[in-house]
């Protein structure tokens, strides 16, 4: 994959991160709630997440989605909001 193809990715997962936040904080203002599916998640991500182990959750989402350190924290980051843990 060249650059130029890893830096398109990388802007279009952060506009999907910010999108995500504005939806988020959309229910929040209209007083939804959206309740998550933990079947679309990595079970060994929801597993290390619920034990505590946010390193570990970092790990597998990594290893899951090739993705880098900084956009995997912050998916994982994420996931442990939605799933209140």
């Amino acid at each position: 994959m060249s650059t130029v193809e890893q830096q398109e990715i990388y802007l279009l997962r952060s506009r999907i991160n910010r999108l995500e936040a504005q939806v988020d904080q959309l229910y929040r203002h209209l007083g939804i709630s959206f309740v998550e599916d933990t079947a679309s998640y990595d079970p060994r991500v929801v597993a290390a997440l619920r034990s505590g182990n946010m390193i570990e959750a970092i790990k597998y989402y990594r290893e899951a989605q090739d993705v880098g350190l900084a956009e995997a924290k912050l998916a994982v980051e994420d996931i442990r909001k939605k799933l209140g843990l």
